[in-house]
């Protein structure tokens, strides 16, 4: 199994955690974290419509989490 998708493993795992704590710091960060691992197995896919809504999902949750 490559690294990326062992990283996309865990991706899948932090968003599967992330909303039973998603209204706390951590769960936003768990969130964000996931998506990121996540982008790693999209971009090696080239599915870059996935690639722009995990960008998108990232930003949203940098805002929440600072604002």
């Amino acid at each position: 199994m490559s690294l990326v998708c062992r990283l996309g493993w865990m991706g899948a795992a932090c968003m599967a955690c992330a909303p039973f704590v998603i209204d706390t710091p951590e769960g936003k960060l768990l969130a964000i974290t996931g998506l990121a691992l996540l982008m790693l197995q999209a971009i090696e896919s080239r599915l870059w419509n996935l690639v722009a809504l995990n960008s998108l999902g990232i930003i949203g949750y940098f805002y929440a989490f600072y604002f």
